[in-house]
């Protein structure tokens, strides 16, 4: 049992999301106990049994869809003394219900730069629920005083912090460095990191030359235009207040598309 939820922790730090299937109520002659567990991912299983056989194989479909909704459920399972004569692996003529609990790993948004936007950003995306990483080589910026809410804040060369990073699907990346130059070393290095939101703070005119330079490294147009840039909703904001809050929309509404709210 602990391994199995060794293995579902593991992935979750990953940043896989998973579905952990449990057994919760069994009745007659069932090929596993109460309790029982599985882990399953988007490809199939994982670790654990529930069973093994003609259920066990249903209820992994099942989970599958379940991981493409987001959405847990509970199922019932039973077969006949005759059916179940079928697969030694199926239930020996009872009933089994499980149910399928999906586990996502904790959204992260990742700030590049530590200045006035990044501390109001940062207060934003604590509020509504993310964990808060902030990275920039100035230790006079990047520290706990400025921002006391933040998970962890990584006072490194750019390239540096990058070893140590863990970008997932469930990481939003900000860029709000000090210059031109430091946004495009960053973009350079996370643009294909699989992230599930990639900004980028500065002007049109900025951006398209930072794009440029990109594109004569080989990254093609169609990698480009996931990047939000000019990061944020238009809402015709100019203070970092008002400016943070354009950006968390943003990130907002991605959030809700990734998971077919919207």
């Amino acid at each position: 049992m602990s391994e199995i939820l060794k293995e579902a922790f593991g992935r979750i730090d990953k940043g896989e999301t998973i579905a952990l299937v449990t057994v919760i109520e069994t009745k007659g002659s069932t090929p596993r106990e109460l309790g029982a567990k599985m882990v399953v991912g988007k490809d199939g299983l994982i670790a654990g049994t529930i069973g093994g056989g003609i259920t066990e194989a249903k209820v992994i479909e099942e989970v599958k869809q379940a991981l493409k909704e987001g959405k847990g459920k509970l199922l019932t399972y039973h077969l006949t003394k005759e059916q179940a004569a079928l697969d030694e692996g199926a239930i020996c003529g009872g009933e089994m219900k499980v149910f399928i609990d999906i586990l996502q790993p904790k959204e992260e948004v990742l700030i590049f730069g530590a200045g006035h936007i990044a501390v109001c950003v940062s207060k934003l995306a604590k509020m509504l629920g993310f964990k808060v990483t902030i990275v920039d080589d100035r230790k006079e910026f990047a520290n706990q005083n400025r921002f006391p809410e933040a998970d962890e804040i990584i006072a490194e060369e750019i390239e540096e912090a990058l070893t140590h990073l863990n970008i997932t699907p469930s990481t939003y990346i900000i860029i709000l460095t000090r210059g031109h130059l430091k946004d495009e070393e960053v973009l350079t290095s996370v643009i294909r990191s699989g992230a599930a939101y990639v900004g980028m703070i500065g002007s049109r005119k900025k951006n398209a030359t930072v794009f440029q330079h990109l594109e004569e490294q080989g990254i093609s147009a169609q990698e480009l235009k996931k990047v939000h840039a000019p990061i944020g909703i238009d809402i015709g904001a100019q203070t970092p207040e008002e400016i943070a809050v354009s950006i968390m929309a943003e990130i907002i509404q991605v959030r809700r598309e990734k998971k077919g709210i919207i």
